[in-house]
């Protein structure tokens, strides 16, 4: 019978491209991967691998394989969830990937729902890039992800994965609190006036939120100065708030409380979904679901304000 084990260790250098990358992902040796994936082989009783290069490749019964791998590791998992779900308390651990804005005003008002209606439950959440997080779900070294969609963008489908809507997030115009000053027409906050008259701060270069931003002012005929790129969306507000330059902000930043800037609506007020995903078999999953209801709840209570 071939062991479950190793064909997870199959199904990870399928995902993840080497095996280097298998041993750092689930904490082995290089040379532990590949004895377990050589007594695989002498399970299946085929060659599963060829050397190509530095790197292997998987044979075409290694690839069948791994179709039937994902398989039982997705009935593993769904049977771990109707046991759980036979349970009166929700428990076990739940790991969560989640960006940066989410992490600000999402999470930390669902751990407190979760720590008062569900004390055995442990969460664990690491930020992580929404690709990155996506790809680590679905590769089952987390169990949730919190992610985002710009307008226009959609991401790689992920078959393996489910998509739940959380919350639409409205981007606007963020200026400094006193226009006037720092050589922004009071009566023009527009995008051509704001690129103008101040340099620009945005996400680095590649990011779904940098594409739409620059396809949004090249929409609008000009092209920005960005002299300040950071992923980090708090140095954003810093930056604007002090007059140094002007940006694009959705409104989860302010995880409810006062926006500290000048806030102005854009043509037809934009707005990027934010949404969760899991894997299908752990959807079902008493301690998921828990999570998934208390990310909805936190959503729906940040309220931002909507002063401009």
């Amino acid at each position: 019978m071939l062991d479950v084990r190793r064909l997870r260790l199959l199904v990870e250098l399928s995902d993840r491209g080497t095996l280097s990358a298998v041993a750092e992902a689930l904490s082995y040796s290089p040379s532990s991967v590949s004895q377990q994936l050589s007594q695989l082989e002498r399970e299946a009783g085929v060659p599963l691998l060829v050397q190509v290069g530095r790197r292997v490749q998987l044979t075409a019964q290694a690839q069948v394989l791994v179709g039937h791998a994902r398989a039982v590791l997705d009935r593993l998992e769904e049977a771990e969830s109707e046991v759980a779900r036979s349970l009166t308390a929700v428990g076990g651990t739940v790991r969560i990937a989640v960006f940066q804005s989410a992490a600000h005003a999402v999470v930390p008002q669902a751990l407190t729902l979760l720590r008062t209606e569900h004390p055995a439950l442990r969460v664990e959440v690491t930020e992580r890039e929404p690709d990155v997080g996506l790809f680590e779900v679905s590769a089952r070294d987390f169990d949730l992800v919190i992610a985002e969609q710009y307008p226009g963008h959609t991401r790689a489908h992920r078959e393996e994965l489910d998509r739940v809507h959380l919350v639409a997030d409205t981007i606007r115009l963020a200026l400094p609190p006193h226009p006037a000053s720092r050589g922004v027409a009071a009566a023009d906050h527009s995008l051509r006036a704001a690129a103008s008259a101040m340099p620009w701060v945005l996400e680095p270069a590649g990011t779904a939120s940098r594409d739409w931003a620059e396809q949004l002012c090249r929409d609008a005929g000009f092209e920005p100065d960005v002299r300040f790129e950071t992923a980090d969306l708090m140095a954003h507000i810093r930056l604007i708030r002090s007059g140094n330059a002007v940006g694009l902000l959705p409104d989860l930043v302010w995880a409810g409380q006062a926006p500290s800037v000048t806030l102005v609506d854009l043509p037809g007020q934009p707005e990027r979904e934010v949404f969760t995903s899991t894997r299908h078999a752990a959807a079902t999953r008493p301690a998921v679901a828990a999570c998934r209801d208390a990310l909805a709840r936190a959503a729906h209570a940040t309220a931002t304000p909507s002063a401009r």
